[in-house]
């Protein structure tokens, strides 16, 4: 019991920091990553909305009794990212979030 626990826990602080640090990528955005969102049609203050979802569900995600509602916040945010890359034709990319998704979908139904 203490091992599955264990495991969740980790699985759940490693998503946590995957959306920290996309969240503060996103705020912090690039001249590369400002040129993506505009690329795909977003407003210039979109890469902002973005990063503050993903530090939303970083932060939701740490504790137990949020990790169901911070997991599935991260999976709308994978969702989003997923179909606009896939939208675009960017196939490649939309690996990432796809298994970033697959994993926040993962720790919702793992959560007790």
């Amino acid at each position: 019991m203490m091992r599955n626990i264990f495991w969740k826990s980790i699985l759940a602080w490693l998503l946590a920091a995957f959306f920290f640090v996309g969240g503060i990528g996103n705020i912090l955005a690039s001249d590369a990553i400002q040129a993506d969102y505009a690329r795909w049609g977003y407003p210039f203050w979109f890469h902002y909305l973005t990063g503050t979802l993903e530090l939303i569900a970083g932060a939701l995600l740490i504790s137990l009794r949020t990790r169901k509602l911070g997991s599935g916040l991260a999976a709308v945010v994978m969702c989003g990212a997923a179909a606009t890359v896939l939208a675009h034709g960017e196939f490649t990319h939309a690996i990432a979030p796809l298994v970033v998704l697959s994993l926040s979908v993962f720790v919702w139904f793992t959560v007790e």
